[in-house]
């Protein structure tokens, strides 16, 4: 379906646990947050029903995420569940890698299409100083496992920072070896990130171009959400909602891992749709219309807007 300004709405990222097994310093306080009660969080089932719902609508895409989808116990059986649901094409996930190679198997017999994985740094000690937690060597091994799936589409993220800076070279060079994606994901001011201090992209293509030289365009990429970027075989690309804004080709609504529906990353749940849980589809469908048709034109990041929702990132849906 369309929104109130035009904008085709067929992806969903449908986050299943506010629970995380790190602690990013742009995410998150070092003690974490306190989390929801399992008996808030929407059921494998009922999760399902929904997606059907949306499908009905024109939803096609679906990712799935947290805090860290994988800590959720028997995460195949729901890939599974939303594999059969007529009209999707496409269930993705996003992690931070570190339970995935134990679970990788399930999730590609399930159906799996493609896990973007976050990895802001290959050194161990910026790795512990940012995510507060051990790695990087457990991604990185969960990395190179999807890169030999056939048919898995693979990418990595990376939040560009003060902290990851002196490695982003080392990151890209590692990246385009496996020959996997790499994607810089502007940092958002959303919790933690409010005070931190991201890298511009022109910062980062600074950087880079110290290391391997000029970077152009690929195509013309203004306005889309990810600006790919080329260096002889080298190939990055930008995803900056901040300076380099695409609402107006925005196609995504979230649904919270309690069941709230947003559709715009800003601004606060527009829709309560575990508390219609017991009302027949129809009625569902149609609250759903009514709040996509609502959806807000753009972001207000910058102008420290009074309505931006204040949860975390881990407990909007990442």
């Amino acid at each position: 379906m369309k929104d109130g300004f035009g904008r085709t709405i067929e992806y969903l990222r449908v986050s299943v646990t506010d629970r995380c097994n790190l602690r990013c310093v742009y995410c998150m306080p070092a003690e974490g947050l306190k989390p929801m009660r399992h008996s808030d969080i929407l059921r494998y089932e009922e999760i399902a029903r929904l997606v059907r719902i949306f499908a009905s609508l024109g939803v096609k895409k679906l990712r799935l995420t947290g805090g860290e989808p994988l800590v959720r116990r028997n995460l195949d059986t729901l890939v599974s569940m939303l594999k059969r649901i007529d009209g999707i094409e496409r269930v993705a996930l996003t992690t931070n890698g570190l339970l995935l190679s134990e679970q990788l198997p399930a999730l590609i017999r399930a159906g799996l299409d493609a896990v973007n994985i976050s990895l802001d740094t290959t050194d161990p000690a910026a790795f512990r100083a940012i995510t507060r937690g051990e790695g990087p060597e457990r991604v990185m091994e969960a990395i190179e496992a999807c890169a030999r799936v056939p048919n898995l589409a693979v990418k990595l993220n990376c939040v560009p920072t003060t902290q990851n800076a002196e490695g982003l070279c080392d990151l890209v060079s590692y990246a385009n070896g496996l020959g996997v994606p790499l994607r810089f994901i502007e940092l958002m001011p959303i919790g933690p990130g409010r005070t931190m201090k991201g890298l511009p992209e022109a910062e980062v293509l600074e950087r880079l171009t110290a290391c391997f030289g000029a970077w152009t365009p690929d195509r013309d990429t203004e306005g889309e959400k990810c600006r790919v970027f080329r260096c002889g075989d080298r190939t990055i690309g930008f995803i900056s909602p901040m300076t380099h804004r695409f609402c107006s080709r925005c196609d995504r609504i979230r649904l919270t891992s309690d069941g709230k529906l947003k559709t715009c990353l800003e601004y606060p749940p527009q829709l309560d749709l575990r508390a219609m849980l017991s009302e027949p589809d129809e009625a569902i469908r149609a609250a759903m219309i009514q709040t996509i048709l609502n959806k807000p034109a753009a972001h207000r990041f910058s102008e420290r807007a009074a309505d931006t929702d204040p949860r975390r990132m881990a407990q909007i849906g990442g």
